[in-house]
């Protein structure tokens, strides 16, 4: 028996080969065909679809052709869906995939942030960190005050183990250049001790991660879900009109998917593409992510290497070969599909055709540091500098203030040591201030 088999082109489904097409879906239906007994003739469905109700209330695409029985058999990356299958009949799906966003990872890192310096630590080791800190001033404080030996002198009430140098104390040994008064109690010793061995443990944590990060240059991508496709404004975001992909997102109840459905359907003449290969032009070319199927995402992003594929997937579907409804081909080829799969025949197709060209570029050639990667250090470095000079002059203030109200005078107030500054010179060109006589 001849059976009429539509299909359409994508690659690495199927593929024009001169007058010839090669595929996935070309090899399977090769040997279904070897496990059946079927001939077979492929023709590409007419309108270049995958199956939709039209306005008229018709199915188009492969779906359309198998339920006008222009076709007997629909072999090709057709998801599984309710919709279509109160129409026609679905075989057991031979490849599972869901719903990815597909973009170029240098569109991404456009938006990426200065801080990229404490990407190694996660915010919760971070928090963490300073929690830790805080505390282990805190003990030292408590334990220089409890010890008698902390103490300068048996009748004296001065402890340089205030709250404030202890906080200093912490902060010269987690930057591993040590800072005075050390402590002097045992007490006051083994909480230095055990600080400093989690400093150091800490130190080479973050620097072993943060050479890896700069070494590989995979800086966390600001895309990692749909929520973060939805809260950035640099990057477009659309999907192919009339698909599941879209009707998926148009039935969710999920807010984050409504949000996705509104953006698209506002713009559809503009995010909206009309096939496969134009949405991956889209992205190639310019500042656009393509919301589709993650299995055909994932051979994209091993053929082009600047592609990437974000790690959430939703929408769990498959792929299954369409008959007409009631047709008795439905069980046989749900029957041969399975053994396909338990004898690792699937397997086999799919690593055929989704070989990477991916695995010898990038991660051993070196290249300059952004901007972006370095930029928050200096941005840290100017805040502590700025704030360094105000709380210089807050003290200056302060120190003048109490100098003023000490010796009654009114007005500004030379600084004891600014009069010590003038008074040591060989001879003023005119004379100091009266209170510094």
């Amino acid at each position: 028996q001849t059976l009429t088999v539509t299909t359409i082109l994508q690659d690495p489904y199927a593929m024009a080969r001169g007058t010839e097409l090669e595929g996935y879906c070309l090899d399977l239906l090769d040997k279904l065909a070897k496990m059946l007994h079927f001939n077979y003739k492929v023709t590409i469905v007419k309108d270049g679809r995958y199956g939709a109700v039209s306005s008229g209330g018709n199915w188009t695409g492969m779906v359309g052709e198998i339920v006008r029985q222009e076709a007997d058999l629909a072999v090709a990356p057709l998801t599984i869906m309710s919709a279509r299958d109160e129409v026609i009949s679905f075989t057991m799906p031979f490849l599972a995939t869901g719903i990815g966003i597909l973009f170029r990872k240098d569109a991404a890192s456009q938006g990426a942030s200065l801080f990229g310096f404490l990407a190694p630590f996660s915010k919760e080791t971070w928090t963490g960190v300073m929690v830790a800190y805080l505390l282990t001033c805190l003990c030292l404080f408590l334990a220089a005050r409890l010890s008698p030996c902390e103490w300068k002198e048996p009748k004296s009430d001065e402890n340089h183990f205030t709250f404030l140098n202890s906080l200093w104390f912490g902060a010269g040994a987690l930057t591993l250049q040590g800072a005075a008064p050390y402590p002097k109690a045992l007490s006051g010793r083994i909480i230095a001790a055990i600080w400093w061995l989690f400093t150091i443990s800490l130190l080479a944590a973050y620097i072993a991660n943060f050479t890896a990060l700069l070494h590989s240059g995979n800086e966390p991508l600001p895309i990692q879900t749909f929520e973060d496709l939805v809260k950035q404004r640099e990057i477009e975001f659309g999907t192919i009109e009339s698909s599941s992909t879209f009707q998926f997102f148009k039935n969710s109840r999920n807010p984050i998917h409504q949000m996705i459905y509104e953006y698209m359907d506002k713009r559809r003449d503009h995010v909206l593409v009309k096939n496969y290969h134009e949405g991956v032009q889209r992205v190639l070319e310019s500042n656009y992510a393509f919301i589709g199927e993650s299995i055909s995402q994932d051979l994209l992003a091993a053929r082009h290497c600047n592609l990437i594929r974000t790690p959430e997937v939703v929408g769990a579907r498959g792929y299954g070969i369409a008959t007409a409804k009631g047709s008795p081909w439905a069980n046989k080829l749900s029957l041969a599909v399975l053994k396909l799969g338990e004898s690792g025949d699937l397997d086999y197709l799919r690593n055929k055709w989704w070989e990477t060209t991916c695995f010898h570029k990038g991660s051993d050639t070196w290249s300059p540091l952004k901007p972006q990667a370095m930029g928050g250090l200096f941005l840290v470095l100017a805040i502590g500098l700025a704030l360094g000079v105000i709380v210089a002059l807050v003290e200056l203030s302060n120190k003048s203030r109490h100098a003023a109200e000490r010796e009654k005078v009114s007005g500004s107030v030379t600084p004891p040591y600014l009069c010590t500054a003038l008074l040591s010179c060989d001879g003023p060109r005119s004379p100091p201030p009266a209170h510094c006589n």
